[in-house]
């Protein structure tokens, strides 16, 4: 199997695990905060579909101006030859910030923020057909927080990050089910 399906049935195997997993949770449940500075699932769910939904919005765009000569095509990275872990390892703190363009703002309804991030495997299959095997390793745009990354790394990302929310999301269901 080519890389780029790799990779797309990666990011959308964790994506469907992250939804199942939240699945049979209440609007209330969804709502519910472990403590005052925490993410609700409702928050972490939306915050998941901006920063996927700003990745690859990022990523096309950084593609086409690759393509047509507006920007840079380079393979050189301060992050090369790294996977997504190593490199948020290297560049995050231990309570990072998450960036305003993905940060929760709307709030609203679990079963809204489920059907919007079980949206994103369109565009990203979309991607995925547009995208060649040898533009993999071409520089995408920088990640806000890691800074440089290719495409590779930046669809491996999307895994890991689903992956991290979705222990959280994990840890905010068993809290309310021993508060049940």
């Amino acid at each position: 199997m080519p890389a780029v399906e790799q990779l797309v049935q990666q990011v959308a195997d964790a994506r469907n695990r992250y939804l199942h997993s939240i699945s049979h949770i209440t609007e209330e449940q969804a709502s519910y905060k472990p403590s005052e500075n925490e993410w609700s699932i409702i928050d972490n769910t939306e915050h998941l579909f901006w920063a996927e939904q700003g990745a690859l919005f990022g990523m096309w765009k950084i593609l086409y101006a690759i393509r047509n000569g507006s920007a840079v095509r380079t393979y050189a990275s301060s992050h090369r030859n790294w996977s997504a872990e190593k490199i948020v390892e290297h560049t995050w703190k231990e309570k990072e910030q998450v960036p305003a363009i993905a940060a929760p703002r709307l709030g609203g309804t679990i079963a809204f923020w489920r059907a919007a991030l079980s949206s994103l495997q369109h565009i990203l299959n979309q991607f995925a057909k547009d995208i060649k095997e040898e533009e993999l390793r071409l520089l995408a745009h920088p990640h806000p927080i890691s800074g440089d990354m290719d495409f590779h790394q930046r669809l491996e990302f999307l895994v890991f990050h689903i992956n991290r929310h979705q222990t959280q999301v994990q840890n905010i269901i068993a809290t309310f089910k021993t508060l049940s």
